[in-house]
């Protein structure tokens, strides 16, 4: 195994986040490629795991905190850290060590780079990106936010714990029409294949709804809103993670449509 910078040649496979097998990937539309365009030239870091034969198998991104969702300083964050388990495409490579090795990787460079630590989100239930994986490797819980946990690794002593960016307001329902909102930030293709499973159930069921796109990528507008990735029907978000089926988001559509 081989941590690697993110170079030219593996640039496709990651923005399809090692999944170029997956028809979900390719719906998600190229939101993801939009992003890196943008965030690469505002400290974005990519890390890949290559295995014996140089194949990628994992990946981690990471960016100064001040362009995350989170507010600190002098702090990276990782946006996430990923190592394919699928049978598909390049096979399973999970419970080789490669989460372990990209996330050392990337908390040697935060340091060289001067961060004083690092941050990362966490899931407190038993999935992906979990709090607990985090907690294992040295992470201890700055702040938390429903299933959400806000978790870091101070360098030194003089680190200050970051905190989550709270939402601070949400569309509202406009009289005559549903209103369906997609939030896009783009930097992660599940929440892309949301936006646009939302965008393309809008389209299908007529005038009386109308879809508006917030994209999140300008620090402005996050900030002025508190969301980063979300579909909202009027004022009430969808959930998002998992990915819910396009069947699912439209019966939602369908159904305020139904109360006009």
């Amino acid at each position: 195994m081989k941590i690697v910078d993110l170079g030219p040649e593996h640039e496709e496979i990651y923005c399809q986040c090692l999944e170029d097998w997956s028809d979900d990937i390719h719906e998600a539309g190229d939101h993801k490629r939009n992003w890196y365009a943008n965030a690469k030239n505002k400290g974005l870091r990519v890390k890949l795991a290559l295995d014996d034969q140089g194949r990628a198998g994992g990946m981690i991104q990471y960016l100064p905190i001040e362009q995350s969702p989170a507010a600190g300083s002098d702090l990276y964050f990782i946006l996430c850290v990923w190592v394919h388990g699928y049978k598909q495409g390049r096979g399973n490579f999970q419970k080789k060590g490669m989460g372990t090795a990209l996330l050392a990787a990337a908390e040697a460079d935060a340091r060289e780079l001067g961060a004083k630590g690092i941050a990362a989100w966490g899931v407190v239930l038993p999935f992906w990106m979990r709090a607990s994986w985090f907690k294992k490797h040295g992470y201890k819980k700055a702040d938390k936010s429903g299933m959400m946990a806000l978790m870091w690794k101070p360098f030194g002593a003089d680190a200050k714990p970051p905190v989550w960016i709270k939402p601070k307001k949400k569309p509202l329902p406009e009289a005559g029409k549903v209103v369906v909102t997609g939030f896009l930030n783009g930097w992660c293709p599940a929440m892309n294949l949301v936006f646009e499973r939302g965008r393309r159930a809008a389209a299908e069921l007529g005038p009386k709804v109308e879809f508006r796109t917030i994209r999140t990528c300008e620090r402005e507008t996050f900030l002025e809103w508190g969301i980063a990735d979300s579909l909202f029907v009027d004022n009430k978000e969808i959930r998002s993670g998992p990915p819910p089926k396009y069947e699912k988001i439209r019966k939602k559509i369908e159904k305020q449509v139904k109360k006009l």
